[in-house]
């Protein structure tokens, strides 16, 4: 049975991600901080789909653990890795300690860019796998350091997307706009201000994602909304887009 390894599975997409591959009949390697939580995923997973889960508790911006997880693709077969662990800022780049500032730079592009190197060495080797590398809209925008790492994310899973696909290797950036997940609680921010339709559920959101890896896309932007917004983006002039902006896709609120 194949093998996918998801970071940050425990809420929001990461756990839609996990209970869609589950669904698809893959084993999985779970890994996030909180070791309760995991355990308690695995066990409900393994009952309802009858997968085996296994559990990997870590800091991924620590190198010693982020290195544990990193050894785990040359312990045994992965086909599909999902970077989704992140978090976001509430407050504007300079309002922030820097000491957060590059822990979140870790989180959303040092960590993914070593997961990926780890994940597809031994992919080429077998001419399969996959990486779902979880980005943003506001990688599309100028917002701040979390559309600057999620502009990071998108570009370089589509320029790996282009030099893997002869090997046989997929790569994807999935790129979501607002979803109903914990992310935007632990953030403090408050989801009244932003209109419900933009708002989009997680499961619907993986399935989409999920359909798209499997027709080859490099880069995944779930629902009609989202593909126009980023389409309208890419040709109204900049300093329109910042005068009628006062909510980033980051979650921020502009003043």
């Amino acid at each position: 049975m194949a093998t996918a390894l998801i970071t940050g599975p425990t809420a929001g997409i990461g756990r839609a991600f996990a209970e869609k591959l589950a669904v698809e009949g893959y084993d999985l390697v779970l890994v996030a901080r909180d070791e309760a939580r995991l355990k308690e995923l695995a066990t409900e997973l393994t009952r309802l789909h009858g997968v085996s889960c296994e559990v990997l508790a870590a800091d991924l911006t620590e190198p010693a653990e982020l290195a544990s997880v990193e050894k785990r693709f040359a312990d045994g077969p992965v086909e599909v890795l999902v970077n989704n662990a992140g978090f976001g800022q509430k407050k504007p780049f300079w309002a922030n300690p820097i000491e957060v500032e590059e822990k979140q730079f870790d989180l959303l592009v040092r960590v993914v860019l070593r997961l990926t190197h780890a994940a597809i060495l031994p992919m080429i080797e077998r001419g399969s796998g996959a990486v779902i590398n979880v980005s943003s809209v506001a990688g599309f925008f100028q917002r701040g350091t979390y559309s600057a790492h999620k502009a990071w994310v998108t570009s370089f899973s589509a320029g790996l997307a282009i030099e893997l696909h002869a090997k046989g290797v997929a790569v994807m950036a999935l790129c979501p706009g607002f979803v109903h997940t914990e992310f935007h609680d632990r953030m403090g921010m408050d989801k009244s201000i932003i209109p419900s339709f933009m708002w989009l559920d997680a499961a619907d959101l993986v399935d989409a994602a999920w359909s798209d890896l499997m027709s080859g896309k490099a880069i995944s932007i779930p629902s009609r909304r989202y593909k126009f917004l980023v389409t309208l983006g890419r040709f109204t002039p900049r300093t329109l887009i910042t005068r009628i902006s006062t909510t980033g896709l980051d979650g921020r609120r502009r003043s």
